[in-house]
């Protein structure tokens, strides 16, 4: 069996701000949703104005080499910005939503929930990923995915490696519990979190809140949660503070890694 600490070597994860995260995985590349513009708004017709407010911790330049984009969809500047859109046009392998792929175009592959696609690692064995389902918004409210659109998560896996889980931007806690079911318990959980919230669905949550990915991380029984999505956009209503707040409040602050 592999060892914690030398599975680690092999997983290793820096966040760049919002949702944008660059996972090394079994010798692959990945690249979680570009945000990699400068800082101002994004006015979209018929769309609540989102503002970036922070800069990247890293541009198209710091990022050359990677080799497959998790992008957990297309329709929002904060998961997918204008810089993020050209970069995409240089990754040999963006996976996506089946409706952002075609969107896309050009390398972006559609996956729907649950569904596969193995990659080749450097040393010649597999990693394979696997399409988990999100809500992006409130359970129980119709016409969530017809206006925040299609949305999809990731889980990464290979027979020497820990399970990783990218949450995307996702709100159910229904859906984790589907995930953890099928491939709990999970080592390493990337959560979006911040709580972020518009003037739709009557503001309600659109991805998970503190309270959420604590509860989160315990149905996933996950070792450790590595957050993201919870700064550099003014819509986010909690942040690091409150993420510290709510694991150590769990007696879960050991499993929180900011990284």
């Amino acid at each position: 069996m592999t060892s914690m600490a030398a599975a680690d070597d092999q997983v290793l994860i820096r966040a760049l701000g919002g949702p944008t995260t660059r996972i090394e995985y079994g010798g692959i590349r990945f690249l979680t949703d570009p945000t990699l513009d400068e800082p101002g708004e994004y006015r979209i017709p018929g769309k609540p104005v989102l503002t970036k407010t922070a800069v990247s911790r890293a541009t198209p330049a710091d990022l050359i080499g990677i080799d497959t984009v998790l992008l957990s969809h297309d329709q929002h500047p904060d998961n997918l910005d204008r810089t993020g859109r050209i970069f995409l046009t240089e990754i040999p392998l963006v996976l996506t939503t089946p409706s952002g792929a075609i969107r896309l175009g050009g390398t972006a592959q559609g996956l729907a929930p649950w569904k596969s696609v193995e990659l080749a690692r450097p040393d010649g064995g597999t990693v394979t990923v696997t399409a988990t389902p999100a809500l992006h918004g409130p359970e129980g409210v119709e016409g969530v995915e017809e206006h925040a659109g299609e949305v999809i998560g990731f889980i990464l896996t290979a027979d020497d490696l820990p399970t990783v889980y990218v949450s995307g931007d996702n709100a159910s806690l229904t859906l984790v519990k589907a995930i953890a079911e099928r491939f709990g318990p999970v080592d390493t959980a990337v959560l979006f979190a911040g709580a972020p919230r518009l003037p739709v669905f009557d503001g309600a949550l659109l991805v998970l809140d503190s309270a959420q990915a604590v509860e989160a991380t315990r149905i996933l029984d996950a070792r450790r949660v590595v957050p993201v999505h919870c700064d550099s956009w003014d819509h986010l209503t909690e942040g690091h503070a409150e993420l510290k707040d709510a694991f150590a409040s769990a007696g879960m602050a050991d499993r929180l890694q900011w990284v």
